[in-house]
């Protein structure tokens, strides 16, 4: 076992160590702890502070053909809280058990900092340089919007990334067993868009015991409930039909695009995310209205939180429209793009051959992410972003679940997996 392989799981224990969950706690401890390492391996880290002790390190990695574009590796120091008392350990304890590490952080994402950390010691030591350079980031906030974070870096410190034209970060390169001994290793090549919305409801106050045309709490119900039970229509991505066929080829199954239903569950875990990328979504979250029971507000509000897919933002809030009734009217409490790159290109190559160098068995497919990283930020640089922290998962494993969820783990073989995909990615990219 080579020394990264060691390296890799003390680092991300002394990660989970450091609670950084947000919000309550900074990052700055946990920036400290990366630029350290960034230095012991002769780079010069710059720690950023959006506001105190929110902090980001950023670090450029001088590669052996400077002319070249440079690849962007990022990841988020900052984790969502967690209770104790939920969980079957303590979460910032780093705690080994059961061949895994457990901990608040341990896929999302101190596990890719990790390998990451361990891979640029190793070849540090070594005098190993990457083919190209490489800006490592690790930021801020990730898990409130980014809005401190990268965000923070892209608007205020562009010339970190001068120069990059792709980059890899969190939640791809899992695999997924799909039938026995069959792997499917899922890359992230899309992201859905994010309209996060208020609903407001206005009628005319008065006593509770009255009869009332123009209740305000009646209106947003009637408009809660529309969106909720609202069934979007199916849109087929690039990226979506590339997997569904790529999956249906793999497992000898006929693909029909109208209805994918048998072959998304196959997905396992993973179908809750493939499910909600084959259409734009709205769901309810959040209701407030009135202050007294027999008194009838004027104003009721709801929270929507709605996801489109790449280009069809306008196809989202016109369904949302729609079912609007009088006196209901939306606002954005928060907009975010969506993202969709080719599955091609010399970076792609790499990142299959990687994987299949590792696992000869394993098949590579692309995948849209129903949630949000922080590659929607650096993808208004100009970069192709990619999804690519490699885990080889036992099967039945609920890795959708374990993001934010109780006893979130990762096996102690899957980081030791993903170094020496990161290994061999590195070396060809």
């Amino acid at each position: 076992m080579s020394q990264d392989e060691n390296d890799v799981v003390e680092i991300c224990r002394d990660l989970i160590r450091i609670d950084t969950s947000n919000p309550g706690k900074a990052e700055r401890p946990a920036a400290e702890y990366v630029a350290a390492k960034l230095s012991d391996a002769g780079l010069e880290p710059r720690i950023v502070e959006s506001e105190t002790g929110r902090a980001s390190v950023v670090a450029r990695w001088a590669g052996e053909d400077r002319t070249r574009g440079g690849l962007l590796i990022h990841g988020h120091l900052d984790v969502v809280p967690a209770d104790k008392s939920d969980w079957s350990v303590d979460p910032f304890a780093g705690e080994i058990k059961d061949g895994c590490l457990w901990g608040r952080g341990a896929v999302d994402m101190k596990d890719m900092d990790a390998m990451v950390l361990a891979l640029l010691g190793r070849w540090t030591k070594e005098g190993k340089r990457p083919p190209r350079d490489v800006v490592l980031a690790f930021c801020a906030d990730e898990e409130m919007g980014g809005g401190l974070g990268s965000n923070f870096l892209v608007n205020e410190h562009p010339g970190e990334f001068e120069g990059c034209t792709e980059a890899i970060s969190e939640v791809g390169g899992f695999s997924v067993t799909v039938a026995d001994d069959v792997r499917v290793y899922l890359v992230e090549t899309a992201q859905k868009g994010m309209a996060w919305l208020r609903l407001v409801a206005t009628g005319k106050t008065g006593h509770g015991s009255f009869v009332h045309d123009e209740n305000a709490v009646t209106a947003l119900a009637q408009a809660v409930a529309a969106i909720g039970t609202h069934q979007f229509p199916l849109i087929v991505t690039p990226t979506v039909r590339e997997l569904l066929q790529g999956l249906a080829e793999t497992l000898d199954l006929p693909y029909d695009e109208s209805d994918s239903t048998d072959l998304v569950a196959r997905l396992g875990s993973v179908a809750r995310i493939v499910g909600a990328t084959l259409h734009n979504t709205a769901n309810p979250t959040m209701l407030t209205a009135g202050y007294k029971q027999n008194v009838i507000p004027g104003v009721a509000e709801a929270r929507i939180d709605g996801r489109f897919l790449p280009g069809y933002e306008d196809e989202l809030l016109a369904d949302i429209d729609k079912l609007l009734p009088d006196g209901v009217r939306r606002e954005f409490v928060h907009r975010d793009i969506g993202l969709e790159t080719t599955w091609d290109g010399a970076l792609v190559d790499a990142m299959v051959s990687s994987i299949i160098a590792e696992d000869p068995s394993a098949t590579v497919l692309p995948y849209m992410l129903s949630g949000g990283t922080d590659a929607k930020q650096f993808s208004r640089l100009g970069m192709r972003c990619f999804g690519f922290s490699p885990l080889k998962l036992p099967p039945g494993t609920d890795f959708a679940g374990m993001f934010h969820g109780i006893d979130e783990r990762v096996p102690l073989d899957a980081l030791q997996f993903g170094v020496r995909v990161l290994d061999r990615f590195l070396a060809s990219s």
